[in-house]
């Protein structure tokens, strides 16, 4: 299974973007995927996760500004990022790995490169 994040940028805060995570592979599909994001000097964070029926979790620091989404017929799952603060400024990746139903994201080897989004303020 190959990842391939796109969609970082320059924003300034309050600003939006849009994130793809494109996958190949017949896991692609078939798996729950999570978003993560990691600012220097900070430990990874996980950001958004979907599950492949479609149900989605937040932390309560993005919860109600950032959308996760999957496009089957494309393999791509999107993270629409609205109301960009400066401390959203991070590298984001997306990972293939197993949501649990006590809301608990189990990560795999799975990362796609890192995708750089940059909030201005």
């Amino acid at each position: 299974v190959q990842l391939q994040a796109s969609g970082g940028g320059l924003v300034q805060a309050g600003g939006s973007l849009r994130l793809s995570c494109e996958g190949s592979g017949n896991l692609f599909d078939s798996n729950d995927l999570g978003w993560y994001r990691q600012a220097p000097g900070q430990q990874r964070e996980l950001v958004a996760v979907i599950s492949r029926g479609g149900k989605t979790s937040y932390p309560d620091s993005v919860k109600g500004r950032f959308t996760i989404s999957r496009d089957t017929a494309k393999s791509t799952v999107y993270l629409q990022m609205n109301s960009l603060k400066p401390e959203d400024t991070a590298v984001y990746y997306c990972n293939l790995g197993t949501y649990y139903s006590n809301d608990y994201y189990y990560p795999s080897d799975y990362w796609s490169q890192g995708t750089q989004v940059t909030v201005s303020s």
